[in-house]
């Protein structure tokens, strides 16, 4: 496999640059569901169906608010990515791993960007990164939605037929594979969806097998903070 026209290297935060087994998405889940019992006076199970449901059907639990009841999204955000990321631990074979990529490192993240510089910190992968880019970027439109995708990229000003986007969620890499990027589908088990380009059960190995020798390698790492 070849990535040696790839430029840019666009990375999902969220079981992606953390393994599924951390105990972070729950925490958020749980925050989820006890927002929309607080917000919308439903029951804690049909809470919980509401944000399954609007996952599926708009990409996010934030999208269905939105779209079905016109909520504001800041304090909703601010109050679900408050968790304790104490959980997470650094990994600095990936940390190595991802600064070795020739090119530009930029994060994009249904969460917020500083909620992804949080667990950033916590994984021991801050200063290695070029643009971090929340869902606020994308007008709080949602991955896997087109229009999120375009906004992000323009705004990062990437080009698509030399990017690669990694990413644990095959769906979210749909629309980038339609749009020329390279995707990579980060999870224990292989989707045969033809979107899905590559599979790495384990990033830092994958990543450790797409650098090239002799390609230009960045600087000196920047500070973990």
């Amino acid at each position: 496999m070849s990535f040696d026209h790839i430029t840019t290297w666009i990375f999902d935060l969220d079981e992606t640059l953390y393994p599924p087994s951390a105990p972070l998405f729950p925490q958020i889940e749980a925050r989820m569901v006890a927002w929309i019992v607080r917000v919308l006076g439903v029951s804690k199970a049909e809470a919980d169906r509401l944000r399954a449901r609007w996952w599926h059907d708009h990409g996010t639990t934030l999208a269905g608010l939105m779209r079905e009841h016109g909520h504001d999204p800041v304090p909703f955000l601010a109050d679900v990515h408050d968790i304790d990321m104490s959980v997470l631990t650094p990994d600095a074979a990936l940390r190595r791993a991802i600064a070795d990529l020739p090119g530009r490192r930029i994060i994009y993240t249904n969460g917020t960007a500083p909620y992804a510089e949080n667990v950033l910190a916590a994984r021991g992968l801050g200063g290695i990164w070029d643009a971090i880019y929340g869902v606020e970027h994308a007008g709080h439109a949602p991955k896997p939605d087109h229009a999120a995708f375009a906004r992000v990229f323009a705004l990062d000003g990437l080009d698509p037929a030399c990017a690669a986007m990694f990413e644990d969620s095959a769906r979210n890499l749909a629309v980038p594979s339609a749009m020329g990027v390279t995707t990579v589908h980060v999870a224990p088990f292989r989707d045969p969806a033809p979107h899905v380009h590559h599979h790495a059960p384990d990033l830092t190995a994958f990543l450790r097998g797409i650098v090239t020798p002799g390609r230009p390698r960045p600087a000196a790492l920047g500070p973990q903070a």
